[in-house]
């Protein structure tokens, strides 16, 4: 027989249907004992403890949520406000158990947490509607529930299920209700509409994500947004959009406007987009925006078609602004020759006095064709970036010049004499800025994280440039040389710089091979105390690998990380590392010995090993699975 529920569980569900309802609670039910209070707190859903919370009589906003939220205020009401707190974490995790880990705010914030995350699903269901051929209804009126089952967590079924016209099924009510909560919103193309601004008037919006904007039909109502959040927006990012000169313009009037210079935007951002400005007649307003909002501190123009012209306007714009800029990102773009015009400013004096080049501390150029020619003016530009801590350089074709910048030049004499010309012929040999120049003469420069990733260098250039860090004793935190095809030979200079001037390095696919692992242990012969971190796979060593990494490890007191994939290391490999950590006094963290296609054990012996050598609980190796282990690797293309 089902046992009848009891007076106090009775009460608790009439409250509870009470608060679901909107209405406002008989102010003595924030006087029950604590332990009735604390029954009734834990037992509600979200829009049932949203109103419970809304009507508190108490005000105290230093005890509670920052933003005028009402708050307890006696000892033991304070008390009351930690369960409050724990019950919002608690409808987070039960809502959304995939982000527990990757939040977790102050306690206060939960709420705010809640309902953001809340209105972004409904946000999202909303645009799957909206993008149907068959709607042609208003936002607002889009019903809320769906493949999310949002309306189960925030008010549970027994209240939508009894409730045919039930308020909260309509996305209006939700974008009102917790408009205030709504600090980042990414928004779809099919929902930039003027009835989405009015919806969104109570939001306080300070991150703004726009995806697919590339008709007029889509600008005009952004903007009315942009406008309608200029107070605290400080965060704008468009993702696959097409932007013409005049939604560029239209966009930068609504950020920045007229005459007004207080625009708090600091990251502004154009990703995997279409840039269709003409580099003779760029945007007034364009051109206003970057140099006039002094709150900008990163800017983000990546893989969106960005000529060298439009480019050149860019660099030349914040050359000339006051902004504190410390994030410079134009990677994935065709720029090569931009910087065409920057030396010939520097040697002729006639560079601005702008702040935005000395506050920049990372300059990402990754994959933007650029050359020998680019390196060498880019040289020049560092000279004025007194605070650059990272530099991006992968996936461009600078060669051995954009580090070592020798130019051999042929050049030929003729002497004449009254009995015949003499001929001579020779070369040139021009030294210019490069990047090893730059080191040279700016020892102390702060620059510590630098990517040469596929950059077609060879061996001479980079044992020139690492004997030069070694030489200089310049301590670099991050640097990859990583898919060059340098070989064997560069084994000695890589271990004269980690013993001197490394922490991260990253030296994957460069062609090593058996040779060049022998030869990295056999200068190991001196302790490598700065190495934090090494990626040495896709280098083909075999058992090679697993003897320098066993003779490295020892000696590496600070290494944390170790990435030795793919490098067709036998099972004996394995052994020689196991025996390299027992003896080791070091705190690594973490060994990928994945895509080591001949390492096969057998699952008693791998879990006794995942099992002996962990850190922090986590096993220290990452091998390869199962169905991996006879899958052969070739790293060739």
């Amino acid at each position: 027989m089902r046992k009848a529920p009891s007076l106090a569980l009775l009460c608790i569900q009439a409250l509870k249907l009470e608060l679901l309802q909107g209405g406002n609670p008989v102010p003595d039910v924030y006087e029950l004992p604590s332990e009735l209070l604390d029954a009734v707190v834990a037992r509600l859903p979200a829009l049932a403890l949203h109103n419970f919370q809304t009507h508190m009589p108490f005000k105290r906003c230093d005890d509670y949520e920052s933003g005028g939220d009402d708050c307890l205020i006696s000892g033991r009401k304070r008390a009351r406000n930690d369960v409050l707190a724990s019950s919002w974490k608690g409808l987070f995790k039960l809502r959304w158990p995939e982000h527990t880990n990757l939040v977790e705010p102050p306690p206060a914030e939960w709420r705010q947490l809640y309902w953001e995350k809340h209105l972004q699903d409904c946000v999202d269901e909303a645009a799957e509607a909206a993008m149907r051929p068959t709607f042609c209804g208003r936002i607002g009126s889009i019903s809320v529930s769906g493949k999310y089952k949002i309306l189960r967590y925030i008010c549970h079924e027994e209240h939508t299920s009894c409730r045919q016209q039930c308020v909260c099924t309509e996305l209006s009510f939700h974008l009102q209700t917790f408009g205030p909560y709504l600090r980042c919103l990414r928004l779809l193309n099919a929902l930039c509409v003027t009835e989405t601004c009015e919806l969104l008037r109570t939001s306080r919006l300070q991150t703004l994500v726009l995806r697919w904007i590339r008709s007029e039909k889509h600008v005009e109502p952004l903007c009315k947004l942009l406008i309608q959040s200029r107070e605290t927006l400080a965060s704008l990012e468009f993702i696959h959009c097409k932007l013409s000169s005049s939604f560029i313009s239209a966009i930068c009037a609504s950020l920045h406007g007229k005459d007004i210079h207080t625009s708090g935007i600091q990251r502004f951002c154009i990703k995997t987009s279409s840039i269709d400005m003409d580099p003779l007649a760029a945007p007034s307003a364009f051109i206003s925006f970057l140099s006039s909002v002094r709150s900008l501190r990163s800017l983000h123009i990546c893989d969106s078609h960005l000529d060298r012209h439009i480019a050149r306007i860019v660099f030349s714009t914040l050359l000339d602004s006051s902004s504190d800029l410390s994030y410079l990102d134009l990677s994935e773009n065709n720029v090569s020759g931009w910087l065409s015009t920057f030396s010939w400013r520097s040697v002729n004096g006639s560079l601005s006095s702008g702040k935005s080049l000395e506050s920049l501390c990372k300059l990402n150029l990754r994959g933007n064709e650029l050359d020998k020619y680019d390196a060498e003016n880019l040289a020049h530009a560092l000279l004025h970036m007194p605070v650059l801590e990272s530099l991006d350089l992968s996936g461009n074709p600078i060669e051995d010049g954009g580090i070592r910048c020798v130019l051999k030049v042929p050049a030929f004499v003729v002497l004449k004499s009254t009995s015949a010309e003499l001929h001579f012929s020779y070369m040139l040999v021009v030294r210019c800025r490069s990047l090893i120049s730059y080191f040279t003469k700016n020892p102390n420069s702060l620059l510590a994280d630098l990517n040469l990733e596929n950059c077609e260098l060879s061996c001479c250039g980079v044992i020139e440039f690492l004997d030069t860090l070694s030489t200089l004793e310049k301590t670099l935190k991050f640097l990859s040389v990583a898919d060059n095809a340098l070989g064997s030979e560069v084994a000695e200079a890589i271990i004269s710089s980690l013993t001197v001037s490394i922490e991260s390095l990253n030296i994957s696919g460069i062609g090593l091979g058996p040779v060049g692992f022998v030869e990295l242990g056999e200068k190991l012969v001196k302790g490598v105390k700065k190495l934090l971190s090494i990626n040495i796979s896709k280098n083909r060593g075999g058992v090679e690998t697993g003897r320098f990494l066993s003779k490295l490890i020892p000696m590496a007191p600070k290494l944390v990380s170790v990435d030795a994939s793919y490098n067709l290391m036998p099972p004996e490999s394995l052994l020689m590392l196991c025996d390299a950590l027992r003896s080791a006094k070091g705190d690594l963290k973490r060994l990928d010995m994945t895509g080591n296609s001949c390492i096969s054990l057998e699952a008693g012996h791998s879990s006794s090993l995942l099992g002996e050598f962990q850190h922090s609980g986590e096993p220290i190796f990452l091998l390869p699975s199962s169905s991996a282990s006879h899958v052969p690797y070739d790293d060739e293309p």
